[in-house]
């Protein structure tokens, strides 16, 4: 369970006030706002705070004394113009804060995106709650023999019994033997800095990440891609659907440009005008290498 009934009855708690604003309201992430989204087993995304909306983004483009035009179609038309040229200060003006749980070998791979503000909870003045990743059944694969870095096959029976097994008892192991060590109820024992070490990458951990539209979507261009881990990605495409609710013209042109789109080199727009005349192209004769070639094919045919 992400979290306790007494959390749940905070949020709601923060959830029911209300309070009058002369700021930029996005309707769409008000109702977002505070609610918990799980994510994995014990897992969550929740927006804690936000600043801006679409028509900021117009404002600081423009640098005008309203909220952008009066016509939704000129916001838009400019949003995908600054999008499409990679205009990015513009979405600067937009942040939002989101409160995040997730396993620590998540977290460290997250934390790789320098360009936010990060705040995490201290294992050195807490005790960690006792929560492990466990993969469900069809998120345990294999290595993949053709990408170092990626996921082959999934496990089936005994062999995924097996694995599953030795996950949920390791983690077990590891904080009884974390609660032995702890200095508590008497016992002088380890100090919470040096007994956390002893903990496996998979328990959760949770943080304050605080982020502007412009480094969000590059975030979210690289994490929630088909091409990322799981564990990661299903955390980025839940953040996706809140993005969409807040900032929608400039989530559809995030979603055009960036994920949608494809940046082509000049070998390979030399290979596409040749194509457009006729010509018969081939990795062979077209300048680019086995590796450029085939992420060329797969970005211009269809499947």
């Amino acid at each position: 369970m992400p979290v306790t009934e007494d959390q749940l009855a905070e949020i709601e708690a923060q959830r029911a006030e209300t309070a009058p604003t002369r700021r930029v309201v996005a309707r769409g992430m008000e109702e977002r706002l505070y609610t918990l989204h799980p994510v994995l087993d014990h897992g969550f995304v929740r927006v804690i705070d936000y600043m801006g909306d679409d028509a900021a983004i117009c404002q600081a483009a423009r640098v005008s004394y309203g909220r952008g035009t009066k016509a939704v179609s000129n916001d838009e038309g400019l949003i995908r113009y600054l999008m499409r040229h990679w205009h990015s200060t513009p979405f600067e003006m937009c942040e939002v804060k989101f409160h995040i749980k997730l396993p620590v070998f998540v977290a460290r791979q997250w934390i790789r995106h320098r360009t936010a503000n990060v705040n995490e909870y201290s294992a050195r003045y807490s005790i960690l709650d006792r929560e492990f990743y466990i993969p469900a059944p069809d998120a345990l694969a294999a290595q993949s023999t053709v990408n170092h870095q990626g996921r082959g096959e999934v496990l089936e029976g005994e062999e995924a019994a097996r694995v599953l097994e030795i996950l949920k008892a390791d983690s077990a192991r590891s904080y009884d033997n974390y609660e032995a060590m702890l200095s508590q109820d008497g016992q002088k024992g380890l100090a919470r800095e040096l007994a956390r070490m002893n903990l496996p990458a998979n328990i959760y951990t949770q943080w304050y990440w605080k982020c502007d539209l412009h480094n969000l979507f590059h975030f979210l261009r690289l994490r929630a891609d088909s091409h990322a881990q799981y564990e990661i990605r299903v955390y980025a495409q839940t953040m996706c659907e809140i993005v969409a609710d807040w900032v929608p013209l400039a989530f559809k042109a995030f979603e055009d440009y960036r994920m949608g789109g494809v940046t082509l080199s000049a070998p390979a727009m030399d290979c596409v005008r040749r194509m457009l005349k006729g010509e018969t192209v081939t990795q062979e004769n077209s300048g680019m290498s086995k590796g450029e070639w085939r992420e060329f094919e797969a970005a211009i045919r269809s499947n």
